[in-house]
């Protein structure tokens, strides 16, 4: 009383009036007296509680809002108490990764329903900038976000991660623009691609096989479209028609089904030891056949599921050229390792034998499961990958088998760029298994410091501990710790950890325009060795 009336002061009185959060609606009266103007506020209170309305709410149910308000039924509630409870369910829409959403409106109606307007931050339109080779729409169904559903900011960081894991861009990023709704958003992917295809020839001349020639071709992104294909074929020679050809399509239907078929004819040099690490076979083996995998997505995103089917023949072609001592020729009479309830009579009788026991046709059906969900599938810094297999060998064919196998690889990120790696294995069979179908230890994927593929068996331990940093750009260190064994049920007793074996070293990581080159030095109980192989690492 006293002041002179100003809209302004009025504007004032009512915002703290209403601010009470008691009133759901308030009108002025304005009456002039002799000593000036009286005003009388109207206000009209909340009425009492009953319920909860919510709309435009798909990611959080109306039934989780109203615990998270708390708000007693019944009574006369004060919006400016339920604003602040708001803040919880805004909150908890951000917990979840949807950090767009907003409580748009609050309203108390007058039959004693409290109704909240939410508006979640709809993705209106993706659009695509940087790829010049890849399809659109190559890169869309990798998102986890979809059109006209809430943007998600975990479900972003893992699209990122998909599109990354495909391994045609150097780099992916995602920016988001403003759509036309109000809150709404609209995806900008921007990739840096890389070179996906490859090309290879080479030739050579020798007095026994005259001019070879070899011709490779390969893509990860054919035609831009995903699929991915390999060629490899040899020609020329005496006998020398080798060929090698893959196929994967990645997206069969919206369930990311997968299939991928191969077809291979290839005559190859390969060597076997015995337990001692002493060569007893330097041998042509030519190894034919065709498999055919099928793969889908569970309905959790990082399990797939795999069937494989394989038909597969590998043929001893004879021993190399010079070669002395041949385990698998008639000319074999033992050494410290010699078997004979394992390696047959002595003279061609032991020959078949021993080629029969490890050559042959084999066909399977292979079934596993996989966990994964490595942050980068090429150089992977968090997460884990677990693999579970079982193969069944017995649907015609020479060999009858069973083989079970467990493979668990985990990652722990040391600051910024450094990564302990850790993977763990297992493997056992039983039936008759070809050689080519044993566990196998040693070399570089598996037990460095020791000859490739020098320990084989029936059933198999391995484990290895990796810590990475990198060095400069494209190149990354490696100081590792393996430790592993293959044991043959015929010399050995199963999973005998006396007989394991043990090597530590160092190694590079190089990310050259051929592709990753992996160099490591192992040292083990027979002295250092160095490897030198193409393909990433676990």
């Amino acid at each position: 009383p006293g002041m002179t009336l100003t809209s302004e002061g009025l504007g004032k009185d009512l915002y703290a009036i209403y601010n009470m959060g008691w009133f759901y609606d308030l009108q002025p009266e304005f009456k002039q007296v002799p000593e000036g103007v009286q005003v009388t506020y109207h206000v009209m209170e909340n009425p009492i509680y009953q319920q909860l309305a919510v709309e435009g709410n798909t990611k959080i149910s109306t039934e989780k809002i109203e615990s998270l308000l708390d708000l007693p039924k019944n009574q006369l509630i004060n919006i400016r108490e339920v604003n602040a409870k708001v803040q919880r369910l805004e909150a908890e829409y951000n917990k979840e990764g949807y950090i767009l959403a907003r409580v748009a409106d609050i309203r108390m109606q007058p039959d004693g329903t409290l109704l909240l307007v939410v508006n979640e931050g709809i993705v209106e339109d993706f659009k695509i900038k940087g790829n010049t080779k890849t399809k659109d729409y190559v890169i869309i169904r990798e998102m986890k976000l979809k059109k006209g559903e809430p943007f998600n900011a975990k479900d972003a960081r893992r699209s990122m991660q998909r599109i990354y894991n495909l391994g045609y861009f150097e780099d992916v990023n995602i920016k988001l623009n403003p759509g036309q709704q109000p809150n709404a958003v609209e995806i900008e992917i921007s990739v840096v691609e890389m070179n996906t295809g490859t090309f290879g020839i080479g030739a050579g001349y020798s007095d026994a096989d005259g001019f070879i020639g070899m011709v490779s071709v390969g893509d990860k992104n054919f035609r831009g479209t995903g699929d991915k294909v390999n060629i490899r074929w040899e020609f020329g020679g005496a006998d020398n028609k080798n060929y090698e050809f893959s196929y994967t399509k990645p997206w069969i239907d919206s369930k990311e089904t997968s299939a991928t078929i191969t077809l291979y004819d290839v005559t190859n040099e390969y060597a076997d030891y015995d337990r001692n690490a002493d060569e007893i076979a330097r041998y042509d083996k030519k190894r034919r056949g065709q498999e055919l995998t099928f793969s889908r997505k569970t309905n959790n995103e990082y399990v797939s599921n795999y069937l494989t089917l394989k038909n597969r023949d590998d043929i001893y072609k004879g021993a190399v050229d010079g070669y002395s001592t041949q385990y698998y020729e008639s000319t074999w009479s033992g050494n410290s390792d010699y078997n004979p309830k394992y390696d047959g009579p002595a003279g061609e009788a032991g020959a078949k034998y021993r080629q029969d026991k490890n050559f042959g046709v084999t066909r399977s059906i292979g079934v596993a499961r996989v966990y994964d969900s490595r942050d980068n599938i090429y150089d992977p810094h968090e997460g884990k990958r677990n693999a579970y297999t079982i193969e069944y060998a017995g649907l015609g064919g020479d060999f009858d088998f069973t083989k079970y196998s467990v493979d668990y690889r985990y990652y722990y990120r040391q600051g910024a760029e450094n990564v302990i790696a850790v993977q763990l294995g297992a493997g056992y069979a039983s039936g008759r298994m070809p050689l080519s179908q044993r566990f196998s230890m040693g070399g570089s994927e598996t037990l460095r410091g020791y000859k490739d593929d020098q320990f084989k068996g029936n059933s198999m331990l391995k484990g290895t501990v990796e810590y990475r940093m990198p060095i400069v750009k494209k190149v990354q260190g490696v100081l590792f710790v393996d430790s592993g064994y293959a044991w043959d049920k015929d010399r050995e007793t199963a999973f005998d950890l006396g007989e394991l074996k043990y090597s530590y070293g160092v190694g590079l990581r190089i990310n050259s325009p051929l592709g990753p080159v992996k160099l490591d030095y192992g040292y083990g109980d027979q002295g250092g060795r160095f490897h030198f192989s193409f393909g990433g690492q676990f």
